[in-house]
């Protein structure tokens, strides 16, 4: 069983940068595929980025070339880092570990989650 517990988030001005990190415990983060999702108020929980154990990624098209994901497996780490920051990127962002690897951006199942980070961008 692994913990996840995301941080990093806050508030940043528009075309701003953020990096989110994602710690895992519990159990080695080294044998999970992870992912990062993200929920806006009043809207569905969107899968923004996906990693595997060998950190091949995908990325969400609302995201593609403006967010990275990583992950630093000896420090049981993930990240996101965001760039060129919109106001539509307002969201409680999460991240999340499972056992698939699904290598596309779609319906996927994941079994631990974090508890998410608060990312507003607002001038």
């Amino acid at each position: 069983q692994v913990q996840l517990m995301e941080s990093g988030g806050g508030l940043v001005q528009p075309g701003g940068t953020l990096r989110l990190s994602c710690r895992a415990s519990g159990s080695v983060v080294d044998i999970y595929n992870m992912a990062w999702y993200r929920q806006a108020p009043g809207k569905r929980r969107e899968l923004l980025a996906i990693i595997s154990r060998a950190s091949t990624t995908n990325y969400a098209d609302s995201v593609k070339g403006r967010f990275t994901i990583s992950r630093d497996n000896a420090k049981n780490m993930i990240y996101l880092e965001m760039n060129s920051l919109k106001p539509e990127d307002t969201a409680v962002y999460y991240c999340a570990a499972g056992t698939t690897w699904y290598g596309v951006i779609g319906p996927h199942q994941y079994t631990y989650w974090g508890q998410g980070t608060q990312v507003t961008v607002s001038s």
